[in-house]
């Protein structure tokens, strides 16, 4: 097999230096707003057809799960939900960039890159309903709980990283071994020291993590300008590993970027900084109204930039989808928003006590005091059995 160029050579801060701000004209991007078709020197690459109808699916049915939930939430049947509108390119071009071994981290927004490792995302809707304590089996997916605590991720990430390491499955040149971490995080959760630190750890050991921002905006209601003084890629540098920004709404340049960066942490060069340049088209989660902070026609104007749109003109305009195609996938979107409806309100309410069943590998006594303590409580209702509902 002929590895493939990381895309990260010795020039790195004449392609990804400061003319790299703001979306500008060194905005790493592969497919126009317009679904035109362009090249980049450094991470160009060839995509095939099924690849590309591929990433359009991931992204239409990311979105029906993201409104199928949304809508859930308002209805009572959701206690809160995270939205990932507008970010679906910036989630899918991350996810299937991924190979089987690879680990990811995520943040509690990350049901694209849930989706892309096989995670059901009915199990995404019980975090939310509040009765599932995050129990699918992460190593099962290699996709780890979702994370609560703005930016813990990010050292979680770097420890198991630096684990990977020490196992001896990086840098042996076996791409059925060698495997890398990605951690996700968004832009207020750069200005945490928790994130920091895991930089600057990362750095340290070489670790084989790719720190992967999705930048769209807005730190719930605080603006990119109030949180840095420079674009967040070209904080990288300041920790010794390359940063680079791409178009986070261009799910062909987000994969090639991914790709690059995870290669590159697989072969043992180390951390690497994407910076995916989106927008949050959403609110920050379901009890957020972001009609308070920010102005109508921005999100007017990034709708021109949607992910799914620019894909679907460029398969259009070079016939490598029919109506047929396009049919189908809404139909298959269709029967995945009935699915999700039908098996949240499905979903049985957890015994009590079975809040303590998995927390450590081993009961300890103080856990079980206060299992104990939670079962005469449940006892002393009239008709209840310790575990049991009332």
């Amino acid at each position: 097999m002929t590895q493939q160029s990381s895309g990260f050579g010795p020039d790195l801060v004449e392609v990804f230096g400061p003319s790299q701000q703001d979306g500008g004209p060194e905005l790493i991007q592969l497919l126009t707003p317009e679904g035109e078709r362009v090249h980049h020197p450094e991470f160009d690459r060839d995509f095939s057809a099924e690849e590309l109808r591929g990433f359009y699916r991931d992204m239409v049915l990311t979105r029906r799960i993201d409104t199928e939930a949304t809508a859930l939430q308002r209805h009572g049947e959701l206690g809160i939900w995270a939205q990932l509108l507008g970010q679906e390119a910036a989630q899918i071009g991350a996810g299937r960039a991924l190979r089987p071994q690879d680990y990811v981290f995520p943040t509690y927004r990350e049901h694209g890159v849930a989706w892309c490792k096989g995670v059901d995302p009915l199990r995404l809707l019980g975090l939310f309903r509040g009765v599932d304590q995050g129990g699918w089996e992460p190593d099962a997916h290699n996709f780890a709980l979702y994370t609560i605590v703005i930016g813990a991720q990010t050292l979680h990430a770097t420890g198991y990283a630096m684990g990977m390491q020490r196992d001896g499955v990086v840098g042996t040149g076996d791409p059925d071994r060698d495997a890398a971490v990605i951690a996700h995080f968004g832009d207020g959760a750069s200005s945490q020291g928790d994130v920091n630190e895991a930089f600057i750890f990362a750095a340290s050991y070489n670790a084989p993590v790719v720190f992967f921002c999705q930048n769209n905006q807005w730190a719930i209601s605080e603006p990119i300008e109030r949180q840095t003084r420079i674009p967040l890629y070209q904080r990288a540098l300041g920790f010794g590993f390359p940063g680079v920004r791409v178009d986070g709404n261009d799910v062909l340049a987000t994969y090639a970027v991914t790709q690059a960066a995870l290669q590159r942490a697989r072969d043992g060069q180390g951390p690497t900084f994407v910076e995916a340049y989106t927008y949050r088209m959403g609110a920050h989660t379901t009890t957020d109204d972001p009609t308070r902070y920010r102005l109508s026609d921005d999100v007017e104007s990034w709708k021109l930039k949607d992910p799914i749109a620019r894909l679907e003109v460029y398969l259009r305009r070079n016939g490598l989808v029919e109506n047929d195609f396009l049919a189908t996938i809404q139909a298959e979107a269709d029967e995945l928003g009935h699915t999700l409806r039908e098996g949240c309100k499905a979903m049985p309410d957890p015994a009590p006590l079975s809040m303590f069943d998995h927390v450590y590998a081993e009961m300890t006594p103080e856990l079980q005091a206060q299992r104990d303590g939670f079962a005469t409580y449940l006892e002393s209702f009239e008709g209840s059995a310790a575990g049991g509902h009332h």
